[in-house]
C-alpha cells in the first residue's frame, strides 16, 4: 500500500503553520487587549494545563472506539469553531474559559495523527522525518509571513488569521485516508511500574526541564522584543532560526539513525 506522502504532509504543514501564527504572536495580542503579564502567564498556563488531561482522554477514546481519524476530524473542527469565539470576547474570564475549551480539542489531533502517520508508514518509519519536516516549513512560512503582515496591519486581525489556519488544518484531515487498523495486545505491566524505572524518570525529568526553560520564552519573548523596539518582521525572523535547524535535523535524521542510537541522539 503506497504511503499518501503529500496528504499526510499537508496536515503537518497546516498544523504547525497555525502554531507559527499562534505561539510567537498570541501574547502580543493578549497584551494589546489590556492583559497584564500575570494574566498572560495564567492564560498561557491554561493552554498547557489541558495537555495533561486532553491527549490521554482522547487517546483512550480512540483506542476503545477504533475511530482514530474520525476523532481527529471532529476535534480539529471544534478547535477551529471555538477559536473563532476569540473574535467576540474581551474580558479575562471569557478568555480563560474559551482557552480551556479550545485547547481541550486542539491538543487532541496531533498525537492521534502521529499514530495515523506511523500506521501508514509501517516498516518505512524512517520516512517519518521527511513528512514531519513540512510542519517546520509551515511554521517558518507563517511566523515570518504573519510578522511581516502585522507590521502594517493591526494585531487585532490575528484571531482571524489563526481561525483560517485552523480551518485549513481541519480540511487536510478530510483528505487523509484511513490507515490499516493496528491492534494492541493488553499489557499486564502496570503504568506505575514503568514510571518508576530510572531511565523513564530521567527522561521525564529532562522533558520537565525543557518545559521550564521554554515556558518564559514561548510566552514573553515576543513581548520582550517589542519592548526593545524590534519590528514584528524581525521578531518572526528570530523565531524562525531555531526551526531552520530543526529542518536540517529532519533532513539528515535517516543518516543519523543509522550511525547513532536514539539514546545517543537524545544525549
Amino acid at each position: 500500500m503506497p504511503v499518501p506522502y503529500w496528504r499526510l504532509s499537508g496536515f503537518y504543514l497546516c498544523y504547525f503553520a497555525t502554531l507559527g501564527a499562534f505561539i510567537p504572536y498570541w501574547s502580543l495580542y493578549l497584551k494589546e487587549n489590556g492583559f497584564n503579564p500575570a494574566e498572560i502567564g495564567q492564560l498561557s498556563a491554561l493552554l498547557v494545563g489541558t495537555k495533561i488531561i486532553a491527549p490521554n482522554l482522547w487517546g483512550w477514546i480512540a483506542d476503545h472506539s477504533r475511530k482514530n481519524l474520525r476523532i481527529i476530524r471532529w476535534t480539529s473542527f471544534f478547535a477551529a469553531l471555538l477559536f473563532a469565539g476569540f473574535l467576540a470576547i474581551h474580558n479575562y474570564m471569557e478568555f480563560a474559559w474559551l482557552t480551556i475549551g479550545f485547547s481541550f480539542f486542539w491538543n487532541a489531533p496531533l498525537p492521534l495523527y502521529e499514530a495515523t502517520t506511523l500506521a501508514h508508514l509501517q516498516v518505512d518509519s524512517h520516512r517519518y522525518s521527511r513528512i514531519r519536516l513540512w510542519g517546520s516549513v509551515g511554521f517558518i512560512l507563517t511566523v515570518v509571513g504573519v510578522g511581516k503582515l502585522l507590521d502594517s496591519q493591526p494585531i487585532l486581525l490575528l484571531p482571524v488569521m489563526i481561525t483560517a489556519l485552523l480551518a485549513l488544518t481541519w480540511l487536510t484531515t478530510l483528505a487523509t485516508p484511513e490507515s490499516l487498523s493496528v491492534s494492541h495486545a493488553h499489557s499486564p505491566i502496570r503504568l506505575a511500574s514503568i514510571i518508576k524505572k530510572p531511565e523513564v524518570i530521567a527522561f521525564l525529568l529532562v522533558y520537565i526541564l525543557i518545559q521550564f526553560a521554554h515556558a518564559p520564552y514561548y510566552v514573553f519573548y515576543s513581548i520582550y522584543l517589542k519592548q526593545h523596539l524590534y519590528s514584528t518582521t524581525t521578531t518572526g525572523l528570530l523565531w524562525s532560526l531555531g526551526v531552520i535547524a530543526e529542518i536540517a535535523l529532519f533532513l539528515f535524521m535517516k543518516a543519523l539513525l543509522k550511525r547513532y542510537s536514539l539514546r545517543g541522539i537524545l544525549l
